[in-house]
């Protein structure tokens, strides 16, 4: 049993005993290191500013480097740098057409996490 009190907006609780089957519980369903690691490595992917605007106008359409760099007023080489992190954590796929590389999602779930993450910034605002 813990025994809780909240002082000074700080919780301090002091443990009388421990409950040995919520513990059991949370641990069934723990997660691996390598999850862990690869959950944090894809919201990482969603920390910076610059992948957040190319994912947002992959959203829209499928669209080539140009176009990208274009859209964003970045180089070339600073979007084709962000798409390869991008493409690297199998966020977005490509696809050749003659001389042209377009890029595109890679799966319905990278909008619903950025869906989900807009939805809990906007609310209450």
């Amino acid at each position: 049993m813990l025994e809780c009190d909240y002082m000074e907006e700080k919780l301090a609780c002091e443990v009388i005993e421990v409950h040995e089957d919520i513990i059991a519980r949370v641990k069934q369903k723990e997660l691996t290191q390598e999850q862990y690691q690869d959950l944090g490595t894809l919201f990482k992917m969603f920390s910076d500013p610059t992948r957040l605007k190319i994912l947002n106008a992959l959203f829209q359409e499928e669209l080539c480097v140009c176009d990208l760099s274009e859209l964003l007023n970045m180089t070339q080489s600073a979007v084709s740098h962000q798409l390869s992190v991008l493409r690297q954590n199998r966020l977005i796929k490509y696809r050749r057409s003659g001389k042209n590389v377009y890029y595109s999602l890679d799966d319905d779930h990278i909008k619903m996490i950025f869906d989900a993450g807009l939805s809990h910034i906007l609310e209450d605002r």
